[in-house]
């Protein structure tokens, strides 16, 4: 009798443990998150040792998305800041008509704007070539294409790595401001720089 209470014993302890184990929350492996055998766990150790530090101080895309992901929220608002205020102090460049030439107002400007990127050097920054309403679709897209390679080349002969710089032609659909008068159309040749998050 003895014998089948302590057997009653173990398979309800036993049943309780596996129930209180099939219990656990899902808060151990996160949805993107990916699972390294504990045999493979001990080599990425052993390789991280190993890396040089000019290995070291390059940052993938996935490595800044890691370290996004488990930023305080003190250094989340202080990076929004940063970005706010780059963002803010980047200035724009405006073209001559038909032109994708840099004036010397427009070198000057970028030379000001690659000085504040070099103080931020994690900064990517996006050109966004735009144009006039005159002229077909096409060519004012190719056309704030190669006002925006203008400045990317520009910025990377001040020394901002190419990495860093991105471009995009929104032609005529993005105009600064509406109107048909020389003052309008003299604003909407330009470029802008939008800080990426």
């Amino acid at each position: 009798m003895q014998k089948r209470a302590s057997f009653y014993r173990v398979v309800v302890f036993s049943v309780a443990l596996f129930m209180t184990a099939g219990c656990a929350t899902h808060d151990g492996v996160k949805k993107d998150e990916s699972i390294v055998p504990a045999s493979n766990a001990q080599q990425i150790d052993q390789s991280k040792s190993n890396v040089t530090p000019a290995k070291q101080t390059d940052t993938t895309a996935a490595q800044q998305a890691d370290t996004a992901k488990t930023s305080t929220p003190d250094q989340m608002a202080q990076k929004s800041s940063t970005t706010s205020q780059l963002q803010s102090a980047l200035e724009k460049i405006y073209f001559d008509f038909d032109s994708a030439n840099l004036t010397e107002t427009a070198r000057k400007t970028l030379t000001r704007n690659a000085s504040l990127l070099m103080k931020d050097p994690t900064a990517k920054v996006r050109i966004e070539g735009n144009c006039d309403e005159r002229g077909s679709a096409e060519y004012n897209v190719a056309l704030g294409e190669q006002r925006a390679r203008a400045a990317l080349q520009y910025l990377k002969t001040l020394g901002v790595k190419p990495d860093r710089l991105f471009t995009l032609s929104y032609g005529k659909d993005k105009p600064a401001v509406v109107g048909s008068d020389e003052a309008a159309k003299a604003k909407n040749r330009r470029d802008e720089f939008v800080v990426l998050p």
